[in-house]
């Protein structure tokens, strides 16, 4: 019988099951759907599944660079619990599924979970994730992988406390000496301390400027001190509010930390590249934070305790 995408689709809804899980199941059963569900328990993906239930808020963020250092690849993939997130069964994992992502001709996380999984063809990617939450113990997820390439010049990476932040910054240069992989190494390290939300001002949108200025103006309307102001002082205010925030969420823009002078991290940038003689251009940043946006699962041992023992 043909297995159709829906069908795999209805199963993957009823049990939660991964997609090709769920289409070798409909196939070792001819389609029959009860039998489909029995066989995925069978084969113990009920289990995994049980623990896919769980919130899983800890992890790492890893970082691959290819040899010739011009394409990168980052990935998060979290964990239950920090203890399994020191682990170094789990972080070979996650290391290998950086190098998987840098080459991965996936345009989603969806396509990424189908490929053969790079240290065992005959699995893909979601088996080998399953197969590890079996014989770790606990739910995993790979949340999210990006790709940054630059042909014209280099990837850099930045991983700060062993995993919780992963920064990847690219640039333009004709230069990737010493000198300029210790500018961008920098950069990465303002990226991950300052966590900036654009490269420059050119890249920050309009809606996002409309927001702005739409919550700065309640603030400015809704304090006291403003009462009585007309309308338009209160929209020069509003402007210059803007704009300081611009330079706070603007990579380029921000002052870079390890200057004494209160240089910009554009004007560190320039330094740098007249003082080596070279062409550098930031073109490009990603950071990714363990967790950030996840729900973190709050333990309380000596409930569970009292619960067993009742």
């Amino acid at each position: 019988m043909a297995i159709s995408a829906s069908m795999v689709k209805e199963l993957r809804e009823m049990t939660g099951a991964g997609m090709m899980d769920c289409k070798k199941a409909l196939t070792n059963t001819d389609g029959d759907m009860d039998k489909a569900v029995e066989w995925l328990r069978e084969n113990g993906l009920a289990k995994a599944e049980k623990k896919a239930g769980r919130i899983a808020a800890e992890g790492m963020v890893a970082v691959k660079v290819s040899d010739d250092g011009k394409k990168a690849a980052i990935v998060e993939v979290n964990s239950e619990t920090d203890f399994v997130a020191k682990n170094e069964v789990f972080q070979n994992m996650v290391n290998a599924i950086a190098a998987q992502a840098v080459d991965t001709s996936a345009a989603d996380m969806e396509a990424f979970m189908t490929e053969p999984w790079i240290e065992d063809s005959s699995v893909t990617v979601e088996e080998n994730l399953k197969n590890m939450i079996a014989k770790i113990g606990e739910n995993m997820n790979i949340r999210r992988f990006d790709k940054v390439e630059a042909p014209n010049g280099l990837v850099v990476d930045y991983i700060h406390a062993g995993g919780k932040i992963g920064v990847l910054v690219a640039a333009e240069t004709d230069n990737t000496e010493a000198e300029v992989v210790e500018c961008l190494k920098n950069v990465a390290m303002q990226v991950a301390a300052m966590n900036p939300k654009y490269l420059s001002a050119d890249d920050v949108s309009e809606e996002y400027k409309e927001k702005e200025k739409e919550v700065l103006l309640a603030q400015a309307k809704n304090d006291p001190k403003n009462a009585g102001k007309p309308d338009n002082i209160i929209e020069k205010m509003i402007i210059g509010r803007l704009n300081k925030e611009l330079k706070e969420v603007c990579l380029t823009e921000q002052v870079y930390v390890k200057a004494e002078n209160k240089e910009t991290v554009a004007k560190y940038v320039e330094s740098v590249a007249k003082a080596v003689g070279c062409n550098l251009k930031l073109t490009q940043f990603v950071r990714f934070e363990t967790g950030e946006g996840l729900e973190k699962k709050e333990e309380d041992f000596a409930a569970e305790v009292a619960a067993q023992l009742n």
